[in-house]
């Protein structure tokens, strides 16, 4: 499976990669899926993107997860 990133904004709807001008690697593993989230992290907040959920494959496995520090 692959492990993907689905960015939310403010709302909870789904923000499209592209319309932001990010692209969202997929990854091989959990791992690898959240060092790209922890090196980007900053750029996503700043483009709108409130939260993100983390899917591997067509399964959720957690989220959302707010960006914004609390």
């Amino acid at each position: 499976m692959t492990w993907t990133w689905r960015l939310e904004d403010p709302s909870g709807a789904a923000v499209e990669p592209s319309s932001i001008g990010v692209e969202v690697p997929g990854a091989d593993n959990q791992g690898d899926a959240e060092s790209w989230l922890g090196e980007n992290w900053r750029e996503l907040l700043d483009k709108g993107v409130a939260t993100v959920t983390l899917f591997d494959g067509d399964d959720e496995v957690y989220g959302p997860m707010g960006l914004a520090a609390p």
